[in-house]
């Protein structure tokens, strides 16, 4: 027996019980004549103890030479521990040893495996198996686990079926590159691994499937960042006779399940819902956090009334109130100055407007605006006695996403993005399309197949732009977690969608045949949407990043330096694929 119980399951009153425990040796705290060692396993930790005076001699020279990290046997009795630690379920009990083996010795791990470890990410990504043994990585898999375990509950509940697609596909458009895998069969073909399963989700609804879902690895090959990984989980749903409210009240249900099954928290009902438009107007992103105030006020009519060059210059003046910001400092000011002018943010500078005190108003523009001009500002802004307004100006589109960086920025620093505070909110009516210059075409905004509102078809003809899409996105504490829209069921009006998009009828026939043919023997009236299960994850854990929450995730360069990979092809293996590498 390897093990009656595991490190994270005695407690006071299993004391005088014999029991074997299997486990990894924690820590061990050796002072001369008695010897404590901390066993842990998945489930927790359990302490040791042994007296040399009451051990045989080779077991006392077996307990002393492990090592951190070593796989230990024991076998010994429960006892009450005479100084009880309170911060682990298992502080009341220790086990005094009688038998032990050392099942694996162990070399030492290059960085401590303890909660807070002195590794650093690259270390700890090379040696991810020893990583995984820490605390909170293991209790991110176990969220992971428990969030996939909610999601399948209330799906099988409503009566989904959950069906696999494949991963060798056929190279679509989707927005991003495709990774590609070479036919070894099929000499100078390739198949590409699946952005989405979205044409075969579709395919099944022509199926008769009207209620799918998969819990699918997805492959996009796109520059990388925190809450960006090449390969991803995707909670992947598509219904069939349902219009946008169906799918929306069906995946709020699953949201609020997940939730309360996995955090034990009632997120409210129903979700705030806007629009793109109003997004965009109030917070500069289409996945706005809504746990703090702080929306746009627009300035631009106010600031254009005098002869300021800058002001005169833009298309938009907009700003954002910070309460309690009043007592910011001239270098505090200063250094969100130079934050709005990181070139990854690109603002030229920063207005500010303190409000300290009834009739005392000070500002970086003093001598441009009077102090009766500024209280024009504060009154349109609602601007209360100790707050501080933030201003930029420019491009409207630029100043929007710059305004939305400050936003978030000066929201960190006040420490009023509570990890612990989940705000749902529906996005709803994006644009259908949107004109990319470089190609001198339109683009999709979400995909091809995404249905126009049914009330602006008549504008498909005579201003494309203004079409708003049956879409919908799901965001929380500024990320998007999920998305997705009706889909178009009509040949017509699909082969309009792809004249829009500069796809000529072969192009089409030759990207998306197989899908137009289907429609043509009865497709239903469908929609679907797709979660990020990293993503939401990784909001209920409360960070920024998903990799801590994917077991093996790449690097920011689409490397895993565990195992090497990418790495280079043997000749023989490019001959046998009918590949020549170009060296750059």
């Amino acid at each position: 027996m390897y093990r009656s119980h595991t490190c994270g399951e005695l407690r006071l009153s299993d004391a005088h019980k014999q029991v074997f425990l299997s486990g990894w040796v924690q820590t061990l705290r050796d002072k001369g004549n008695i010897l404590w060692i901390d066993l842990r396993d998945r489930y927790g930790i359990t302490q040791l103890v042994a007296e040399e005076n009451a051990v045989s001699p080779e077991l006392w020279q077996t307990l002393r030479s492990v090592g951190r990290e070593y796989v230990l046997q024991i076998s010994g009795t429960v006892i009450a521990r005479y100084a009880k630690n309170p911060q682990i379920p298992t502080g009341d009990i220790e086990i005094r040893v009688q038998e032990a083996n050392i099942l694996n010795p162990a070399l030492t791990p290059p960085f401590t495996i303890e909660d807070q470890t002195d590794g650093g990410e690259e270390l700890r990504m090379k040696y991810r198996y020893l990583d995984l043994r820490r605390t909170p990585l293991r209790e991110n898999l176990i969220l992971r686990h428990k969030v996939a375990l909610a999601v399948r509950q209330y799906l099988d509940a409503q009566n989904f079926l959950e069906i696999e697609t494949p991963y060798l596909i056929k190279s679509t458009p989707e927005g991003a590159r495709d990774f590609v895998v070479p036919s070894r069969m099929n000499a100078g073909e390739f198949y590409a691994l699946p952005q989405s399963p979205q044409m075969f989700k579709q395919v099944l609804m022509v199926s008769g499937y009207d209620k799918y879902f998969q819990i699918v690895r997805c492959f996009r090959d796109e520059d990388l960042r925190a809450d960006r990984q090449p390969e991803f989980t995707q909670i992947d749903c598509e219904m069939s006779f349902v219009n946008q409210e169906d799918i929306l009240q069906t995946f709020e249900g699953m949201i609020k399940q997940v939730f309360k099954q996995t955090k034990g928290i009632d997120l409210p009902s129903p979700f705030p819902r806007i629009t793109y438009q109003e997004a965009m107007e109030k917070y500069g992103s289409d996945k706005p956090d809504m746990r703090f105030d702080m929306t746009f006020v627009d300035f631009t009519s106010l600031a254009k009334q005098k002869d300021f060059v800058l002001a005169q210059q833009a298309e938009a003046v907009l700003g954002i109130v910070v309460p309690n910001a009043a007592t910011f400092t001239r270098k505090q000011l200063d250094e969100l100055t130079l934050f709005v002018q990181k070139p990854q943010i690109g603002a030229k500078g920063l207005i500010y407007i303190r409000y300290e005190a009834e009739n005392q108003v000070k500002s970086s523009v003093d001598k441009f605006y009077t102090q009766e001009d500024l209280a024009h500002w504060l009154k349109t802004s609602g601007a209360q006695v100790g707050d501080l307004i933030l201003v930029l100006m420019g491009d409207l589109h630029k100043v929007r996403k710059q305004l939305n960086e400050l936003r978030l920025h000066v929201a960190d620093l006040q420490g009023i993005r509570n990890p612990e505070s989940y705000k749902p909110v529906w996005v709803l009516d994006f644009p259908l399309l949107e004109w990319d210059e470089d190609t001198q075409r339109h683009h999709a905004v979400h995909h091809p197949f995404t249905s126009p509102k049914p009330e602006d078809f008549h504008l498909l003809d005579t201003n494309p732009l203004a079409v708003r899409a049956n879409a919908y996105d799901l965001a929380m504490n500024g990320l998007e977690l999920g998305g997705g829209s009706i889909r178009i069921h009509d040949a017509q009006l699909q082969a309009k969608i792809f004249e829009l998009l500069g796809f000529t009828a072969e192009e089409a026939e030759a990207q998306f045949g197989f899908l137009m043919k289907a429609f043509a023997y009865g497709a239903p009236p469908h929609g679907g949407i797709a979660f990020g299960l990293d993503r939401l994850t990784a909001t209920l854990g409360g960070s920024d990043s998903i990799r801590d929450f994917i077991a093996f995730p790449k690097n920011n360069k689409g490397k895993d330096t565990m195992i090497d990979a990418p790495s280079a092809l043997k000749n023989e293996q490019l001959q046998e694929l009918s590949l020549s590498v170009l060296k750059k």
